[in-house]
């Protein structure tokens, strides 16, 4: 059986995980009646809400005596450390683009990477049956993005497919509105080369994945680039310096068959497997026969840009919601979770009671930070920082992105007005057809944390920004931040609506009626620019005194703004943290007793 190994690249809701759907119902992987969740591959709880691929995963399909290996990569410039030694395992890729929407800024990311690697992509334009489609304005814009990532003439003379991955059709003519997906698969098998690999030499084998099973431990998941491994076999782990990091056996071999893992006996050269049997080896490793010394060349990973404190929650409400509260649980699950994602770095603090995780950006720390809390720990997270670098002149370097925003015309404007308070150059600007505008800058990430809830205001819901890492340039000096002050709980207890009612002119409440609160914990934003300390709790007087003109009406109050954990992170400013429990988010003040915050506010001034 000849293999194929081909990576799927697509920017998020552009119909990648419904068209692999579609591949394991045509090639006969699931059974005319299984029944089977939509967008099979998007397994976790996280990635099915938020409707984006975090986890590369591998597949496998075949078609006609063909073995297709398909790996799924994440299309987000936060999950990069993933994709780069994505791309290592396979021989093509396919690029899938949106028939209206066109190529976008992360899809821009990882065909870079692709391309670097000098494979060779197949165009698929899909969703052509939306009634928005500009299919032929799209392939040229494909076509463009090529050249600017300057591609070589036979990546530039790619085969195209136009497709509907929800009704199942691909076809080399614009124009058809059915079918099956067979010229995809065909095209895959033509197209696409045959691994290459040394099925002679010993065996090899590049971890690209590593993820943990309770029953068997480490797994290790890559190509193996020569030789045969067999059950048992000995194997050792070289580090990319080539020393031996540990030395084993391959106790359990597992093939990627439709989406299950099946164990087999032996694995051959060109084939993407999963391996257990090691206790140290991680991502970049070689695993080899004990004869190699050599380890193979691995991808190196972009650096992280922006990190953030864990802290073990130390509010007056710790231990209420959660099982998982000491520095010790949330010490093992950082160092798990960045044993695996190498893009993750984790940094203990003296005091054995924080921890500095660094990350590729916002969306990637906010998933990590959600999965914890749904696993039952409580955090205290400060605001996210930059990582700074230095030139070769030892001037200060901060990362930058390339920012891409559609917007309605008519909000253009603030847009680029607030970009400009950013310290973000506008690099372009164009009609983007349907009365939008398409807006590229260049920012420094600095600038953009905790921007986005305030774009989605601007543009009243319709605005689409999307974001990829640059480059690291020059510091750009002092960036505004938040302008109002927040009203602060002088006390602790139940928040009542007797006072929250005149509270309410004072500002933007992020309480309601009965709420516990505990001193130091901010309970709104406040009207004006500094922060103000409040009593939220006030009850009234029980007299016996009647009060005159309808005073006792009951208090009508606002609902409160409830913020997600994305909207928290961004919202907080240096003194301030928020508390992630199972249940609540909570925002609070770094020092809760307000002498420490204004001994630590004049130390910083002093500073």
């Amino acid at each position: 059986m000849s293999l194929r190994n081909v990576a799927i690249i697509a920017h998020v809701d552009h119909g990648k995980t419904t068209l692999v759907d579609q591949l394991f119902r045509q090639s006969g992987t699931f059974r005319d009646n299984q029944r089977v969740e939509e967008r099979a591959m998007d397994s976790n709880d996280l990635e099915k809400e938020r409707g984006i691929t975090i986890l590369a995963k591998c597949t496998s399909v075949e078609w006609e005596g063909n073995r297709i290996n398909i790996v799924d990569t994440p299309g987000h410039a936060d999950f990069g450390g993933e994709v780069e030694r994505i791309l290592s395992m396979v021989d093509g890729v396919i690029l899938l683009v949106d028939s209206s929407e066109g190529a976008m800024p992360q899809t821009k990311f990882v065909t870079g990477k692709a391309l670097a690697l000098g494979l060779r992509p197949i165009v698929v334009v899909n969703k052509i049956d939306r009634p928005d489609e500009r299919t032929q304005e799209v392939l040229d814009e494909v076509f463009d993005l090529f050249v600017s990532l300057e591609a070589n003439d036979d990546q530039l003379d790619f085969p195209v497919l136009f497709a509907s991955g929800r009704n199942g059709y691909a076809n080399e003519d614009a124009s058809a509105r059915s079918g099956t997906l067979a010229p995809l698969f065909n095209k895959i098998v033509e197209h696409v080369p045959a691994p290459k690999a040394d099925p002679d030499g010993p065996f090899k084998f590049l971890v690209t994945l590593l993820d943990r099973d309770n029953f068997v431990g480490r797994i290790l998941t890559g190509l193996v680039q020569s030789g045969t491994v067999k059950v048992n076999q000995p194997i050792h782990a070289l580090d990319p310096e080539g020393n031996v990091v540990e030395t084993g056996r391959a106790s359990k071999i597992m093939a990627f068959r439709g989406l299950e893992r099946i164990p087999v006996d032996e694995a051959k050269a060109g084939d993407i497997i999963s391996l257990a049997g090691l206790t140290v080896a991680t991502v970049a490793n070689t695993i080899a026969d004990p004869t190699v010394t050599e380890p193979l060349q691995a991808q190196p990973i972009d650096p992280p840009t922006l990190s953030m404190t864990f802290a073990v929650n130390d509010s007056p409400m710790a231990g209420r919601e959660g099982s998982k509260v000491t520095s010790r649980m949330i010490r093992d699950r950082l160092f798990r979770e960045a044993e695996s994602n190498v893009a993750i770095k984790v940094t203990e603090s003296a005091g054995k009671d924080s921890f500095d995780v660094a990350g590729r950006g916002e969306l990637q720390l906010g998933v990590l930070i959600e999965t914890m809390r749904r696993e039952g720990f409580e955090l205290g997270i400060s605001r996210p920082r930059v990582i700074f670098g230095e030139d070769e002149k030892g001037g200060r370097t901060e990362p930058y992105e390339t920012v891409v925003i559609d917007v309605d015309e008519e909000h253009s404007g603030t847009v680029v007005e607030k970009m400009a308070i950013r310290k973000a150059e506008l690099t372009d600007m164009r009609p983007s057809g349907g009365g939008k505008t398409r807006i590229t800058f260049s920012a420094p990430s600095r600038g953009l944390i905790g921007y986005h809830g305030e774009f989605l205001s601007d543009t009243r819901g319709t605005g689409i920004m999307n974001r990829l890492f640059e480059k690291y340039g020059p510091h750009k000096g002092n960036i505004e931040g938040r302008k109002n002050g927040v009203l602060i709980s002088n006390g602790a207890g139940e928040a009542n609506s007797y006072a929250l009612g005149p509270l309410e002119e004072r500002g933007i409440l992020f309480v309601g009626h009965g709420e516990a609160l505990y001193e130091g914990m901010i309970i709104g934003e406040n009207a004006k620019t500094e922060d103000l300390e409040v009593n939220p709790m006030k009850a009234k007087q029980l007299t016996n005194f009647r009060a005159s003109g309808g005073k006792d009406d009951a208090i009508r109050l606002t609902p409160p703004k409830k913020m997600t954990l994305e909207q928290a992170i961004a919202y907080i400013d240096d003194d301030e943290m928020v508390e992630v429990t199972p249940k609540s988010i909570r925002l609070r003040k770094v020092h809760l007793d307000p002498h420490e915050r204004k001994r630590a506010s004049r130390a910083k001034a002093a500073a």
